[in-house]
């Protein structure tokens, strides 16, 4: 941690909201609203000191973080949250504080990454409608599972800007399905995203999407065709006879205990 920080670039996306650099995971997003400043999401562990550095640059501290909402489990977007303060405020979908909670390597991919698991606290687990209030701005919670069980965006109505985490990046490109996501639910999500009034979206990768609508409708015919091409795959590996084993050796397990 004690490595000079990069040079990193801020761009302000709209009055008091910040766009931090992508060194070492994520992106970062910084909502200063009239009562409390919000983070979004804080990036690995080992780029806390140039999230720091940032922060700086716009005359604040991590003192000065009050709260941090977490757009889901993975450790590219949590890793910093070990090192703010005690008295910030942390929030993620109940989902994923169970995870993280329990600390589930499977999911949260410490070791894919390079690092360690770090136990903290989810002080507030989220739930779809949930509105993080900043002072100025409102922040609507969206259960978006799909990339994960435990992913959320997270929705400014009066702008009609959307932050949408790995759920989708620009272009409609989708940010996979991890551990713990599924096709099904991934096509739930983009269908919802895509009936709301969207000016700009903002992701955890990669640039902005200035056509939220087109990228929303690029990434439903993107997961409508994995979820045929997946359909297509079970069937040529006629996985009839494999699941029937399965459950028979289930069976013969449970008459044991």
């Amino acid at each position: 941690m004690s490595a000079e920080p990069e040079a990193a670039q801020i761009v302000e996306l709209a009055q008091g909201i910040f766009q931090l650099g992508a060194a070492g995971g994520s992106r970062i997003y910084l909502v200063r609203g009239t009562r409390k400043n919000l983070l979004i999401d804080t990036g690995l562990p080992e780029a806390f000191p140039i999230l720091v550095h940032q922060l700086g640059l716009l005359g604040l501290t991590v003192e000065d973080v009050h709260i941090v909402a977490l757009t889901h489990e993975h450790v590219d977007h949590i890793g910093g949250v070990p090192f703010l303060p005690p008295r910030t405020t942390v929030a993620a979908h109940v989902r994923a504080a169970n995870k993280i909670d329990l600390q589930d390597e499977f999911v949260m991919m410490n070791r894919a990454f390079g690092g360690a698991a770090r136990q903290f606290p989810v002080d507030i687990h989220l739930e779809g409608g949930t509105i993080i209030d900043v002072g100025g701005c409102a922040l609507h919670t969206l259960h978006t599972p799909g990339h994960c069980s435990g992913a959320i965006c997270l929705y400014e109505p009066a702008r009609q800007l959307l932050f949408t985490g790995d759920t989708i990046f620009a272009g409609g490109t989708l940010g996979g399905i991890f551990p713990s996501g599924n096709i099904s639910d991934y096509i739930a999500t983009l269908q919802q995203l895509s009936c709301l009034r969207v000016r700009e979206f903002f992701p955890g990768h990669g640039r902005n999407s200035a056509d939220p609508a087109g990228d929303f409708e690029k990434a439903i015919r993107a997961s409508l065709r994995l979820m045929h091409d997946t359909g297509a795959l079970f069937d040529a590996l006629n996985t009839r006879d494999e699941f029937g084993k399965m459950m028979r050796s289930i069976s013969t397990y449970a008459k044991r205990v």
